[in-house]
């Protein structure tokens, strides 16, 4: 009998220390996996990142220190409240993705991502053009791959299009939209290298356009009801 107790309760100590051990590792991923998302109080390049970005596109005014504090964290609400992401101030996949900085939590896999960069297009030739000829569709995704190659605007695609006042898209939420099958092949043209815009990096339409601007630039090519220019 005594040596059957033995037995039991050294089964149950063994359980015990099993189940602790399960515990202690699933709170060390959970923390682990909260720690990569860059929020306030965060350090390091991917805040440097996420503080550069969005000075340069006019979401953020202080300093690229790489600390994550009072100033990022608003700036961040901006975008996000701009961009139609859940605003908490965190820099969470999402938001990354948003702004182009993938890391792990973002994609797992090139193949991913570039998936995710054809379906984002889509539905931005979707929201944009829709109803204009093909060649006028993947002419509008040729912009933003323009956009990507020059200097002067983001590296990225999501950087492009969620650039703040740049697509009337995702300033009316049309950018939510699913897009069709045009618009996905229309995309993958683009991607693929096809430019029927000429070297374009903006377009618009002369019937509904009130920014003396944007007519001053010199024009490349009309398709459709746009005009597309450098």
């Amino acid at each position: 009998m005594i040596k059957n107790k033995k037995k039991i309760m050294l089964i149950g100590i063994l359980l015990s220390a099993t189940i602790a051990i399960a515990i202690l590792i699933m709170a060390y991923k959970n923390n682990n996996s909260v720690e990569a998302l860059s929020k306030y109080g965060s350090r390091g390049s991917e805040v440097s990142q996420i503080q550069t970005k969005l000075k340069r596109w006019g979401y953020y005014n202080g300093n690229v220190d790489g600390i994550y504090g009072t100033q990022t964290v608003n700036a961040v609400k901006y975008f996000q409240r701009k961009n139609g992401l859940a605003v908490d101030g965190i820099a969470g996949p999402a938001t990354l993705k948003a702004m182009g900085i993938y890391t792990s939590s973002t994609t797992s896999s090139g193949g991913a991502s570039n998936s995710s960069n054809v379906n984002l297009l889509a539905r931005l030739i979707y929201g944009e053009a829709r109803g204009e000829p093909y060649t006028g569709q993947v002419a509008v995704g040729a912009v933003v791959m323009n956009r990507v190659k020059s200097s002067s605007f983001p590296n990225s695609i999501s950087g492009v299009i969620y650039q703040s006042g740049s697509f009337d898209a995702v300033r009316d939420g049309q950018i939510n939209l699913s897009p069709d099958a045009t618009a996905k092949k229309a995309a993958q043209d683009a991607i693929n290298g096809w430019d029927p815009s000429y070297g374009a990096i903006y377009y618009f339409n002369p019937s509904t356009a009130t920014n003396k601007w944007i007519w001053s630039r010199p024009m490349t090519i009309t398709i459709g009801r746009h005009r597309f220019c450098k």
